[in-house]
């Protein structure tokens, strides 16, 4: 029931608030200054015990610029080229104090396979030592979780707070997903059989060469955070094509877009205008649509409050003057759980 005296607000076509399914906005910023860019630390390989809250700067002017095409809702944390670089979380693009903006203050750790997470001068340096050395980390996790349990209430026996066991215990425990950032078919392969035998949620993220293991992939359940359709086809993402999105729908795989990370200005691409190419390329406008709406929602698992517009849920809504995929359209409005964020244009 619409109350007396509510506000009316008119648009040619109204959709859900935008969900981009991985990014690092709010640690990268829209410069290219090192006092904006803490979506990386480099000094080791790995790291899981970074916290994206802690890096996240809701003051950060390309949340506005990604909420003026719709965005309302963002996966954003630390950003692939460590074995593991920290962790991810999902955030509202309101701009603001931190507590304001966080929906999820930990949704995944984020790791690397390939070349990309290589280092030229110290490991890893190849793809058996990456292997090995997140086993180990792993191993170690389960170890210290192991000596939790069996201290139970007994302070003398509890071994002292790791930081970085706790934070993969939680991946151990199936409390939060390892998001793996991988391209090439035998890193692919190789994240399903660490998966296999640990037993932990994957998620894969970017995934070039993911449907030569689109039997594998669907029979485990494993999500995909699809490479932007427009990224470029270069180095661990030369086979990259702008059909994947559309072959892994028809293949049945769960999927959701992405923005990503760029490492030049702005830092960061449109959801938009990736799920465009995506329907330009295969996917139909309601499967394009639904990876960066409820598709998105499902996989960071939020579909109960956003991805949709239903009775109960935030009221994350974005407005556009035409179809929203035709590159001459305007978003003209962004509502956010109910609040005008970004002007009404009559």
């Amino acid at each position: 029931i619409i109350p007396d005296g509510a506000r009316v607000i008119e648009a040619p076509v109204v959709t859900p608030g935008l969900i981009d399914g991985r990014s690092v906005v709010g640690l990268a910023g829209w410069l290219n200054y090192g006092h904006d860019q803490d979506q990386l630390e480099d000094s080791e390989p790995i790291q899981p015990e970074l916290q994206a809250t802690d890096a996240f700067n809701g003051r950060e002017p390309l949340l506005e610029w990604i909420r003026s095409f719709g965005v309302t809702t963002a996966h954003t944390g630390h950003a692939p080229g460590n074995l593991i670089s920290g962790q991810t979380m999902i955030v509202k693009t309101r701009t603001g104090e931190l507590e304001d903006a966080v929906v999820t203050p930990l949704f995944a750790i984020a790791a690397t396979l390939g070349d990309d997470a290589m280092e030229s001068d110290r490991s890893p340096g190849t793809r058996a030592k990456q292997l090995a050395m997140l086993r180990q980390a792993l191993l170690d996790a389960r170890e210290h979780a192991d000596q939790l349990r069996r201290a139970g209430d007994d302070p003398e026996k509890r071994p002292g707070r790791d930081l970085r066991k706790e934070a993969l215990g939680r991946v151990l425990s199936g409390e939060v997903p390892l998001l793996l950032n991988c391209h090439r078919s035998i890193d692919i392969q190789n994240a399903l059989r660490l998966s296999d035998e640990f037993g932990f949620r994957l998620i894969l993220d970017g995934a070039a060469e993911v449907l030569e293991h689109a039997d594998e992939v669907k029979a485990r359940g494993i999500p995909v955070l699809a490479h932007p359709p427009m990224m470029r086809a270069t180095g661990q993402g030369e086979n990259a094509s702008m059909t994947t999105v559309a072959r892994l729908i028809a293949a049945g795989i769960p999927c959701a877009l992405q923005s990503g990370y760029e490492g030049y200005v702005p830092k960061t691409r449109v959801v938009l205008l990736e799920a465009a190419i995506a329907c330009a390329y295969g996917a139909s406008f309601a499967d394009a649509l639904g990876t960066i709406t409820l598709s998105a929602a499902e996989i960071l698992g939020i579909s109960a409050r956003v991805g949709s517009i239903e009775v109960g849920k935030d009221a994350d809504i974005a407005l556009y003057d035409g179809d929203p995929f035709e590159y001459t359209s305007h978003c003209i409005g962004v509502l956010i759980e109910g609040q005008v964020v970004s002007a009404i244009v009559r």
